[in-house]
């Protein structure tokens, strides 16, 4: 067995293993750990295969950001998980027809799953010679669809923008800074000068 058959498998069963325990860990602590080191097997898994910018991606963006989020949320919030427990019972039949029906579809898709002949001739045909995979996948994001690419980030930001209008709400009982209040306010009225004779307080 060659060294990049074993750290398949290695990454594989660790993908596998992690996935598992996510889901079935009782302290949701342990199930964002279990869920990094799926993301770090996968990410490995994509380093064996030739895509080294997605397996950073990956570590950078899942790793670095999302789980460590998760992690943060889920260590701070006072959640009562004997009630999400008892919630998540309640929809177990539910869950249950749910993860079969997606099971079938994903034998049936794997029942029908050919190799083409012809995919390693076209990866070969889109890197040239001599460029490395981050710099190829660079030059075809940023030369032939950087439109698209483009529209996909405004359609991103407008998304995040209705996210934070549809959340935004103005409570009365707050009080918010009046910036130009405050750039425009006179020192003269804003300070008061009290003489405070001796022994005597205000």
């Amino acid at each position: 067995m060659t060294f990049a058959a074993l750290a398949f498998y290695l990454f594989a069963i660790s993908v596998i293993v992690g996935g598992l325990f996510t889901v079935l860990a009782r302290n949701p602590v342990h199930s964002v750990l279990w869920l990094i080191l799926a993301f770090l097997s996968a990410a490995g898994l994509f380093v064996l295969l030739g895509a080294e910018f997605v397996a950073m991606l990956l570590v950078i963006v899942y790793v670095g950001a999302v789980a460590v989020l998760f992690l943060f949320v889920v260590m701070m919030l006072d959640v009562d998980f004997a009630e999400l427990k008892a919630e998540m019972a309640r929809y177990m039949p539910l869950a249950l027809l749910i993860g079969l029906v997606l099971l079938m579809q994903l034998g049936m898709a794997f029942g029908v799953w050919e190799a083409s002949a012809t995919a390693e001739a076209a990866r070969v045909a889109v890197t040239p010679e001599g460029v490395d995979n981050t710099r190829a996948l660079g030059l075809l994001i940023y030369d032939d669809y950087f439109l698209v690419f483009q529209l996909a980030g405004l359609v991103l930001l407008v998304a995040m923008i209705g996210a934070i209008v549809l959340t935004l709400r103005h409570r009365t009982n707050v009080k918010r800074q009046d910036v130009l209040q405050q750039m425009w306010r006179d020192p003269a009225k804003a300070l008061e000068l009290k003489d405070v004779k001796p022994g005597q307080g205000l």
